[in-house]
């Protein structure tokens, strides 16, 4: 089952230094309808101005990915960490029983980011923290897992049953995703336009599937633009039902 929201069915808020998209429900922007995807908990498109950002403020029992798409990042922790995340790095913060970070645009332009939290595998007692840098040429044509709990070599590591993935699509190529029906996956295209089993999404549109066995993706941008996206793969929610408002991450309607 694929479920294909377009871009102008995300919440969109603008703070003048902050402009940003949410995906799920998320502050002030309650949907009871849309509070989760599987294990995806929050999905952020943000832009910051230069000199903005995000004060001193706390997380626990959450993995926070932070990927930088454009400008910097500025990050200083609880735990001691005093780092500087440019275009292409990857962040992963394992906020166990507690951390507390700063997230601040100093650079000269503005900074664009995803901000993707996911529910941890297990209770951990320590935080943990890591920050990798991406080349471009690594997404080109593939999936490149950014930061993974699935086991998978070579990657940074996260505290949960989840593998966060890079692609750049160049229009005419075509990529599969092998899933199982007790997965589901969700995409988030930043740029340029996809068939995703045959179903046309285009820059800033969503894709989320459930009770699928393969996604087939294919990059139809016009012109020479590459279709890039962010594919997450997370379990599905035990006991959970499979109706349509579930497959949007509702509510918890159904239980065996």
């Amino acid at each position: 089952m694929l479920k294909i929201i377009p871009a102008e069915m995300r919440h969109f808020t603008d703070f003048g230094w902050l402009k940003s998209y949410w995906l799920f429900s998320f502050s002030n922007y309650y949907d009871p309808d849309n509070i989760r995807f599987g294990d995806l908990r929050v999905f952020n498109d943000d832009t910051v101005k230069p000199g903005r950002g995000f004060p001193t403020h706390q997380h626990s029992e959450m993995e926070i990915v932070t990927i930088v798409l454009e400008g910097e990042i500025t990050h200083e922790d609880s735990r001691g960490n005093s780092t500087v995340l440019e275009e292409g790095e990857v962040q992963c913060i394992s906020a166990g029983h507690g951390i507390e970070h700063s997230e601040f645009n100093l650079g000269g332009k503005p900074l664009h980011f995803y901000q993707i939290w996911i529910y941890p595998a297990r209770s951990l007692p320590e935080p943990a923290y890591s920050q990798k840098k991406f080349e471009a040429s690594e997404w080109k044509n593939r999936f490149l897992p950014l930061v993974s709990g699935q086991g998978l070599p070579d990657v940074m590591p996260m505290n949960a049953d989840a593998t966060v993935y890079r692609a750049g699509l160049e229009p005419g190529k075509t990529l599969h995703y092998e899933t199982s029906e007790c997965r589901r996956v969700f995409i988030y295209l930043g740029s340029g336009e996809l068939l995703i089993n045959g179903q046309r999404i285009r820059q800033g549109d969503q894709a989320r599937a459930d009770l699928a066995k393969t996604l087939h993706i294919e990059a139809v941008s016009p012109g020479e633009e590459p279709a890039d996206f962010v594919l997450i793969d997370v379990p599905s929610c035990k006991g959970w039902g499979l109706e349509e408002k579930t497959l949007l991450g509702g509510r918890k309607s159904v239980r065996k």
